[in-house]
């Protein structure tokens, strides 16, 4: 018998699993359904149970420590929120709400009164996965390259929600729990067949900061069950098919592909079974819940993870709202991250600061790290291996290739060019030999202008529009022509200086420094 006590907050479909399996654990206190026949039924099966037809003598129980809500996803905000102000510990079945901000209210609600708030992603407690999340941990299986989920099956069909919402939340969040990370790319389509409004048939595409990539298949309308989770390393392969007989649900299969003369050949391996102690999810899961309450630690699939795997459910319907259009997540925990459009394309291993911009069609490629409060136009191509300072602003169709740097407010106008090698042929590759090029704090680089590569512009450096530059330009030099020659100077507001080098616009004052440099005055 379990000192601590739950009551069961509807009892339908689902819910009756969790009365069962509260009941054999010797925590179910109290069951709580709208429905009077219904409850009849439960009294019956359960006499030491109580029952309830209203919420608020749930909550008013003083013997009741957890409240388990098996409702409706709609209902569970409020059901929630209202369990955790009495003060009660809080497991809700998946989804654990329909809207990131309800959740985040739920979390903070959770942590200012100590309560443990859980989501029931039932198959992070399986056995089987718990040794397949083991074998991946512990690098047997490799680096992990992809992995592909099946849930399919005739039914059960369902009117308040669609098949995406139904079968996949226990799907991403065990491929979210697999890889260790939220993914930044998603894209899903559906099928629509037995309502034209709610999808039978969904196909989701994940895409990780890693590599990594996923897709999870959901069906109601499938001739046959399959509930199959593949995860491919570069070590081994394995596949959970929870459709299998006990022994033969985990299996390892060591291929290898080989490299022969430059051609990939694979070499199959026989299957090894793994062994698994046998019990049942659920029961495991219920189990775990009353333990985070007696402990205090928080559990394996607390609100967080149920946040991060309601973010990646937003984003795959509004990519099916969409027809399939790219979303793009941005993972990071800071409000003021980045913001990205969606035909924008970012590789894995790039850096972005906060409150950057990046416009439509852009492409920032791997090992490319753009610092706070940039903006990036359309058509702007970043990297590989490039640095772009903060408050950068790069204007329509420019590309920034590896070897130039950019510091700090720097303004690349539109259509401008670098270069970074400097005397290219098509028909050799010299990609060995680029040349850096720094462009210094606060230039401005104008419109169709280019900077040949191996040269350095100077801070608050002023290159005119279709201007080249062929050598070192000093720190604010105006520069115009082609090939471009120094004109004259240019303040740190962007002022052309008078001869008296005193800015009319905001009065600072310079002094020359030799024959070719210039210095603000102290």
């Amino acid at each position: 018998m379990s000192e601590f006590k739950v009551a069961v907050i509807g009892s339908g479909y689902w819910g009756k699993n969790l009365v069962r399996n509260y009941d054999r654990i010797g925590a179910l206190k109290m069951i709580c359904d709208t429905n009077e026949e219904t409850l009849a039924r439960f009294k019956e099966e359960y006499p030491e149970a109580e029952t309830a037809l209203s919420y608020s003598d749930v909550l008013s129980n003083d013997g009741i420590d957890g409240i388990i809500i098996a409702t409706p996803a709609e209902t569970h905000f409020n059901l929630a929120k209202e369990a955790l102000l009495a003060d009660k510990h809080v497991y809700v079945e998946k989804p654990l709400v329909l809207n990131e901000g309800e959740a985040e209210e739920l979390i903070m609600l959770a942590k200012d009164r100590g309560l443990i708030l859980m989501v029931g992603h039932l198959l992070q407690y399986h056995p089987i996965f718990v040794k397949l999340r083991e074998l991946v941990e512990t690098g047997d299986l490799g680096r992990i390259n992809y992995i592909y989920s099946n849930r399919l099956n005739l039914g059960k069909i369902r009117r308040e929600e669609n098949i995406l919402w139904s079968f996949a939340p226990h799907d991403i969040s065990m491929i979210l729990s697999l890889t260790g990370e939220e993914p930044n790319k998603v894209i899903a389509t559906g099928g629509n067949y037995l309502h034209r409004h709610i999808a039978d048939v969904t196909t989701t595409h994940l895409e990780f900061p890693s590599g990594t990539k996923a897709h999870i298949f959901v069906s109601w309308l499938h001739p046959f069950k399959e509930q199959k989770l593949v995860v491919v390393g570069d070590k081994k392969m394995a596949v959970f098919d929870d459709t299998q007989p006990w022994e033969d649900k985990l299996l390892l299969y060591p291929h290898k592909v080989e490299w022969e003369k430059n051609i990939p050949v694979p070499n199959k391996a026989d299957a090894e079974r793994v062994e698994v102690h046998q019990d049942e999810p659920l029961f495991l899961e219920c189990k775990h819940f009353l333990e985070c309450i007696e402990t205090g630690v928080l559990p394996r699939t607390d609100a967080e993870e149920g946040l991060r795997v309601l973010k990646v459910l937003n984003a795959s319907q509004e990519s099916m709202n969409r027809n399939g259009a790219k979303v793009l997540l941005n993972t990071s925990k800071d409000k003021n991250s980045a913001q990205i459009h969606e035909t924008a394309f970012v590789d894995a291993g790039t850096t972005i600061g906060k409150n950057t911009k990046i416009w439509h069609f852009s492409h920032v490629m791997k090992n490319t790290t753009i610092g706070e409060n940039c903006n990036l136009g359309q058509n702007v191509v970043a990297g590989p291996d490039v640095i772009i300072g903060n408050g950068c602003k790069i204007q329509n169709n420019v590309s920034v290739y590896k070897g130039v740097t950019l510091e700090d407010d720097v303004f690349c106008g539109p259509s401008m060019v670098f270069t970074n090698v400097f005397n290219p042929r098509a028909h050799v590759n010299r990609m060995s030999e680029v040349r850096e090029t720094l462009i210094k704090k606060g230039a401005t680089l104008g419109a169709n202008c280019t900077i040949v590569c191996g040269n350095t512009v100077g801070k608050y450096a002023f290159i005119g529009a279709g201007a080249v530059i062929t050598k070192d330009v000093p720190d604010y030099a105006l520069m115009l022509g082609t090939p471009a020659k120094r004109t004259g100077w240019v303040c740190e507001c962007g002022e052309i200086l008078p001869q008296s080098l005193e800015c009319v616009s905001c009065n600072k004052k310079y002094e020359k420094k030799g024959a070719t440099d210039l210095i603000p005055c102290k």
